[in-house]
This record gives C-alpha cells, structure tokens and sequence, in this order.
C-alpha cells in the first residue's frame, strides 16, 4: 500500500473573507465577537463590524487602494482584527510582519514586500519600536510612505479622517496576506496567500473540532503567525464564535485566567504554552473544565505532553494539527472523536479536500506506507508562491503542483501521519541516520524532564554527535548526565543515547514559541569550542 491519501471532498467556501465577516454579522450581530482582556475591550459583532468600517475608511483616506500593501507590527489586539477584515474588504494586502523582528530584520520586510503603510505600538517592555523603525528606515530606500502608532493620536487621527472606500470587486483568489516563513535558516521568504487558501483553512479546521457559534477560544497563539490569524480570529469570524485575547504577548497566568474567566470552551497553542499553563503555580487552583476541544501545532508534540493536557486540563477532545505557512497553513489533522492514541501519537489524517503523500526524496514518488519519506501536500491550500521569488517558489511547488514540505514523516495503514522530523535537522553520527524527534519523545516519559531538544554537533572523528538541552521539572530529584544516559541506556539504539547534555532553565525561541534549534547549535558550537570540527568539508 502507497502512502497516499486524499481527505474527503465536500463543498468549499467560495467568498472572500469581506464577503464571509459581512455574512457572520448579519447572522450574529449582537453576539459576543471579540474580548480582548489585557485592553478591557469587549465586542459584540456589530460592533466589530463598525471598526472594521471605519478603519477600512481610514486606509482609503491614507491613500490605500487595491493591491497595496500594509504591514501590521503589533502583538496580539483588537486593531489587529480591524485591520485583518478591513485590508480584505478594501481589496489591500496585510503583511505580518513578526514583532520580534529589529532594525535589520524590518528594513529587509520593508524592502521585499513594499509595504505602503505600516501600523505598530510605540513601545512595550521589551523594545521601543519606533525607535527601531526609524533605524530601519536608515538602512536603505523603502517604499513606506506612513507609519502609524496604535492606540496614540496618529491611530485616532487616521479613523477621523477616514473617507468611504470606492466599491470594488475582490476576487476570492487574490492575495490577500503575506506572511513571512520564520527565516530560522536563510532569508525570510514572503508567502502569497488567497482569501480562497485561508478562509477555507480556518472552515474546514473548525469543522474538525466541530465549532459551532457558542464556542469560545482562548488563543495565546500571536496574531501575527498563521495560527493565529487564521485557525484563531480568522475562523472565529467564520463560524460567528467569541475570540478570546489574554494578553498582548503570551503569558502562562493570563492564558489560565482567561479560560477560567470567559469560560472557554477552545484553547490553541503550541507546546511550549501548554507545558506553562501546567507548570504554572496557579494551575491546580484554576477551573479549566469549561474546555472542551483545541489544537496543539506549531512544534512537534511531546507525546506525554498531549496526554496531560486531555487528563489533568480536562480538554478531552484535544486535537493535533499539522501545516506551515505555505499550507495556509493546516494540512493534517486529528479528530475530536479520535482514539486517545491517535491523538497523541500522530498528527492525523489528511484535511478534506487535501492530498498528502510520503514521498521518495530522490524519484518523488510515493513510499510504501510506514516507510519514511518527505511529506507532500496538493489542494485548494498550496499557496500562491513566494512573493517576488520566482525561484524558490518552484523548489518549493513542483509542476504538479505538490507543495514539498521539507519534512519527514510516515504514514499508518489507518491513514494516520507521523512527523519524524525535519530533513535538514537529521543528524549522521558515524554513519547512522538520527532523528530528532525520536529521542525527544523518548526522554520525555522521563518523570524529571519537563522539556528537551536535541541538535547534532560537529565532531572530527563521527561527522556529528548527539547533544540535548534539558529543562528539568516534574520529580527531577537528582538529574544528572548520567542518570539521563542510565534512563536511555538498553531502551533506545546506543547512538542515539546524547553525548552531550545540558540542562538549561529555557529555550531561544521566536516569538510564536517555535525553539530556534540553530542558536541552540550555534552556542554550543562555541562554548564547546568545535569550530575546527565544523569547518571540516564534506562531500
């Protein structure tokens, strides 16, 4: 049996995104839409529906038209929704643009997408983002023709000054957002996506934890990643249902109190978050018994992680999703009614209306099931190709269309996929192939390990070694090298038992809680001292 499946066909939703908000607020006017607590905002859908309004008036009065491109580079806020629906209905391109990027990262965003307008806070605790605007500025000619700062003067001003936009028709496979991959290797690269690629992600993802309007969604997920902006607000305002914003960056306490506090139904989140909310002091004394379903994507999921979240956060119908940006970004997913095992052991079955294979790296074509491949993705959810990079666009989508994830993964004979890990992070240790992903989920049944990544370290004489950063918790005790080596030791391949560990109080990530396995191998390199081992050429 190949390792192919196609998800079930069933209709798709073939409106733009202005077209499908218009329709939810007709139908849910005076429902709950937005509550953002860290602003004290709440919002039904007609008043939603009036911000977006007025906001898509302020873009035309700023001279915003059809096919311009405006940058959004903010945290998690109720502008953010407002420009999200509003650049759609006007027939303008929102750029995600990541709030962690600095001076160099911005001025490269600024270039390569040509933004018009940008939108940002002045100032959180982390950094003074004007200040770093206006050095990005400096760093080279741009097409940014206004800046304006959110919840300021300028914000208020531009609404005032609003003027009614023309009438136009917007075409359900226009670009409608770009958002750029994470840039954790090379050069960021803007990703063209459609109001066709994202509101029927957003549907066919609630359809899959069967959302109705009375659900409500605690997303501590960033806006300005894709899942944010489209499994959370996005598909909130698909199926008329109540978004819920904690905080303006992710905060472990802010997340538990507002499932307790809204009485959430959803949560989203990648790991990271979930392993917080659990460790929090505050989570034995909090309700979360409201919940009901949710998604854990983002990063690979822990196995034992998963298990925890179904039993001790009461969310029994907890899902996996699987994706990247370039799949809008959903393309696997578990089901509620799913076995437990098959929710925390793989990251599901095809999305409907989805093709996915394993593939052969070399010949492209489809493995035997349960045999490792590349995973390959066709359907209505490809996106559109990267922005202004021809090149890259056809590496990544080939002539028929299959997009190449980059992945590893195999598929069960249920129709089922595990993701083994990333090509590029297999690590060749004296000649053995070594996964990643296999060795973290087994040292994370380990009851003294709270989380644990593991990278490949040059090394003279096997090519590489195996080196894991450990973050203890739980009945760590007395955790030592050692005793992490004894727990391995008969019970996983002896190459793969890591040669070097470190114990460490947390991760470098981005700011969607992705760990950076780069900088991770980066500092060890250095602190190790094997720059000599590393620079040894290789066929």
């Amino acid at each position: 049996m190949k390792s192919y499946a196609a998800g079930p066909t069933i209709p798709l939703i073939e409106r733009t995104i202005g077209e499908v908000f218009d329709d939810t607020v007709a139908t849910h006017a005076d429902k709950e839409a937005i509550v953002s607590r860290h602003q004290g905002i709440r919002l039904t859908y007609s008043g939603l529906a009036e911000g977006v309004e007025r906001t898509a008036a302020g873009l035309w009065g700023l001279g915003v038209r059809p096919g311009d491109r405006v940058g959004m580079w903010a945290s998690s806020c109720v502008e953010w929704i407002f420009l999200q629906v509003a650049t759609a209905k006007t027939g303008a391109i929102l750029v995600n643009v990541n709030p962690a990027y600095r001076a160099h990262d911005l001025s490269y965003i600024l270039d390569r997408s040509g933004m018009k307008v940008i939108f940002l806070h002045e100032r959180d605790a982390r950094v003074n983002y004007a200040d770093v605007l206006r050095e990005a500025c400096g760093l080279g000619p741009h097409a940014l023709e206004a800046s304006v700062l959110l919840n300021t003067g300028q914000w208020q001003s531009m609404l005032d000054g609003g003027v009614r936009p023309e009438p136009g028709v917007r075409d359900k496979h226009d670009v409608v957002n770009i958002q750029y991959t994470s840039g954790t290797t090379g050069s960021p690269k803007g990703v063209l996506l459609t109001h066709h690629n994202l509101v029927n992600n957003a549907y066919l993802v609630g359809t899959g934890i069967q959302w109705t309007s009375r659900d409500r969604l605690c997303l501590p997920v960033p806006l300005y990643h894709c899942f944010g902006c489209v499994l959370g607000s996005l598909q909130s305002l698909v199926f008329g249902a109540t978004l819920v914003l904690p905080s303006a960056q992710f905060d472990g306490q802010a997340m538990l109190q507002a499932i307790e506090g809204e009485r959430c139904t959803t949560v989203y989140g990648v790991p990271t978050m979930f392993i917080a909310a659990l460790d929090h002091p505050d989570f034995p004394s909090t309700d979360t018994t409201s919940l009901r379903t949710g998604i854990m994507a983002g990063s690979p999921c822990p196995v034992e992680l998963m298990k925890r979240v179904v039993s001790e956060m009461h969310c029994r119908e907890m899902t996996i999703a699987y994706g990247q940006t370039e799949a809008s970004p959903a393309i696997t997913q578990s089901m509620c009614d799913d076995s437990l095992e098959v929710r925390t052991s793989t990251v599901g079955r095809a999305m409907p209306c989805t093709e996915v294979k394993i593939a052969d790296q070399e010949t492209g074509e489809a493995v035997e099931t349960g045999v490792q491949g590349e995973l390959l993705t066709r359907g209505y959810l490809v996106m559109k190709g990267y922005d202004k990079d021809p090149g890259n666009t056809a590496r990544a989508v080939d002539r028929d269309g299959w997009l190449h994830t980059g992945d590893l993964a195999t598929m069960r004979p249920d129709g089922n996929f595990r993701i083994t890990g990333r090509a590029k992070e297999m690590i060749i240790r004296g000649g053995e192939n070594i996964y990643p992903r296999q060795i973290e989920e087994f040292l994370h049944k380990h009851p003294g390990i709270a989380d644990i990544y593991v990278v490949g370290v040059p090394d003279e004489r096997l090519g590489e070694r195996v080196l894991a950063w450990v973050k203890p918790g739980g009945e760590a005790g007395d955790l030592t090298e050692e005793s992490v080596r004894r727990f391995c030791e008969g019970r996983i391949a002896h190459f793969k038992i890591p040669d070097y560990i470190r114990f460490v109080e947390s991760f470098p990530m981005t700011v969607t809680g992705k760990v950076q396995k780069f900088v991770i191998r980066e500092r060890e390199i250095q602190m190790r001292g094997l720059e000599d081992a590393g620079s040894v050429e290789t066929a």
